[in-house]
C-alpha cells in the first residue's frame, strides 16, 4: 500500500472512475470527474492497494484573496471496503505534512454531526473543532448542519 500525489498527468480514466466512486457512495450528486478532481484542487493525494484507490484526499483554496494563500478546505474519503485499517489516518497524515510543506496554514473541515469516525480522524490528525453551522447544506430535499473543524500548521505561516 502507498500513497500517491495525483496530478492530471498520472491520473488514469480508471481513477477517474474509482475516486468518482467512493465520493458517490457518499454523497449522491452529480460528480465532475476530472474537472472536479484537477482543476477544483490544490493538492491531491491518493492511497493505493497495488492498483486501486482506496481513499483519497484533496484540498481547495477558500478564496483567491491573498490574505487567504494559505487557506484550505480539505476533504477525506475512504472507501467502505478499507475503513476500520488505518487507511484514513495514514492518508490524512501525509496530506497534513504536504499541505505543511506546500505552505498551507490552515485546514479545514466541513463534517456531519452523525460521522462520528470522521470527527475522531481529524482530532487524531490535530485538527480541532471549531463550532457547527446550522442548515449549510441541502442534501436530498433535507439541510444539513455542518461541523467545522480545522488545523492550523505548526511550520507553515508560524
Amino acid at each position: 500500500m502507498q500513497i500517491e500525489r495525483i496530478s492530471e498527468m498520472n491520473l488514469s480514466a480508471k481513477d477517474d472512475a474509482e475516486i468518482a466512486s467512493l465520493v458517490a457512495r457518499c454523497f449522491p450528486t452529480d460528480f465532475g470527474g476530472r474537472s472536479f478532481f484537477i482543476q477544483r484542487h490544490h493538492l491531491r493525494l491518493v492511497f493505493r492497494d497495488g492498483r486501486s484507490i482506496l481513499g483519497w484526499a484533496a484540498a481547495s483554496m477558500v478564496s483567491g484573496r491573498c490574505v487567504y494563500a494559505g487557506v484550505a478546505d480539505e476533504s477525506v474519503y475512504v472507501a467502505a471496503s478499507a475503513r476500520g485499517q488505518g487507511v484514513g489516518w495514514r492518508l490524512l497524515s501525509a496530506f497534513c505534512e504536504r499541505a505543511d510543506a506546500a505552505g498551507l496554514w490552515t485546514l479545514q473541515a466541513g463534517i456531519f454531526p452523525e460521522n462520528e469516525a470522521s470527527l475522531k480522524l481529524h482530532v487524531s490528525c490535530g485538527f480541532r473543532e471549531v463550532g457547527r453551522r446550522e442548515k449549510l447544506g441541502k442534501m436530498a430535499g433535507a439541510w444539513r448542519d455542518v461541523m467545522l473543524l480545522e488545523r492550523r500548521s505548526s511550520v507553515a505561516g508560524v
